[in-house]
């Protein structure tokens, strides 16, 4: 009788060849997020390499040998859901990989408004020689949202280049990286060159970039999305943007995603648009397999597993205790 795990991987169009490593020490299932559900009874170990599929919860009554599912991405808000929240599966996410290369991702986007490269290559199409003056970043004020990994780096790299930082995250205090957070959003962004939203999707903070928070921000404010487009009420934005209320946005994920055609955003003044690629340097998709693999000589050999989510909270925090608890 096999005593192995059953390992099922759940691939979107890229399938991770990486993964035939553990095929000694795993029965290994390769399907694509639309066949889940053959492939998910007697599964004790869910790698969702498909990050952004919701196909879990529709298989959950399936799930009968479940333990543990790790989510190929930092957010795991497309694959929490009730019944996965109250059981005892653990999730563990890709903590680790994507950071830095995001808040590099934001320091090009802040030297992108600043110097407003797309106005020297405008003038370069047209051959025309035009001087201009630019704006500086050092001294500039930057409100991150949720300090979280992802915002840690960040202000990390601001900071470095003579930028202010500031945080708002669930409880006010004092932070090495971010100087004060503070709970109250509409208030930090009232004097902030850039906000920065680096929060994961939850009940708390879905929807909390409304028209409030955008009116509260100075008229040549921009606002840096990294971590969920449903962060931002979109047609707020939108107005936001065409009344002048901000002077740009940088949007790496929007809502909805990926962005329909003729969708107001893609021509609002002032919005630089990324197709969710902030933290996807050369590699990223080898870093995420080995991640996993490493992980997953963690369970065979009954060690803690790394990057452990509070599903309660919806994200792993920065510390996490034995056995599965944040």
């Amino acid at each position: 009788m096999d005593a192995r795990p059953v390992v099922t991987v759940q691939h979107g169009e890229s399938v991770p060849a990486q993964l035939e490593s553990i095929s000694a020490d795993a029965e290994l299932r390769m399907v694509p997020s639309s066949r889940l559900a053959e492939a998910i009874a007697g599964t004790d170990v869910l790698f969702v390499y498909d990050f952004s599929s919701s196909a879990l919860e529709s298989v959950w009554s399936a799930a009968d040998a479940l333990r543990w599912v790790q989510v190929a991405a930092i957010g795991v808000d497309a694959v929490l859901f009730d019944e996965l929240i109250d059981s005892d599966v653990v999730v563990t996410n890709s903590r680790g990989i994507f950071e830095a290369p995001i808040a590099e991702y934001v320091l090009g986007q802040i030297l992108a408004f600043a110097k407003d490269f797309q106005r020297s290559a405008d003038a370069q199409r047209a051959q025309r020689w035009h001087h201009f003056d630019t704006e500086p970043i050092a001294g500039a004020s930057v409100t991150i949202v949720g300090p979280g990994p992802v915002g840690r780096a960040i202000a990390r790299l601001l900071r470095a280049v003579g930028m202010t930082v500031r945080g708002v995250g669930r409880s006010p205090r004092e932070d090495p990286d971010f100087g004060a957070i503070t709970t109250d959003v509409r208030a930090a962004v009232t004097d902030a060159d850039y906000v920065v939203l680096a929060a994961p999707l939850t009940p708390r903070t879905r929807g909390m970039i409304d028209a409030g928070v955008l009116e509260a921000m100075r008229p040549t404010a921009r606002l840096i999305n990294v971590g969920r487009g449903e962060l931002v009420d979109t047609d707020a934005l939108v107005a936001a943007l065409h009344a002048g209320a901000i002077a740009g946005a940088a949007l790496d994920v929007v809502d909805p995603e990926p962005l329909p055609a003729n969708h107001p955003l893609w021509s609002a003044p002032g919005v630089r648009l990324t197709p969710h690629n902030s933290g996807d340097i050369t590699g990223w998709r080898i870093a995420l397999q080995q991640q996993f693999i490493a992980n997953f000589r963690r369970f065979v050999s009954g060690r803690p597993l790394h990057n452990v989510v509070d599903k309660h909270r919806g994200y792993a925090p920065s510390t996490t205790k034995p056995g599965g608890t944040g």
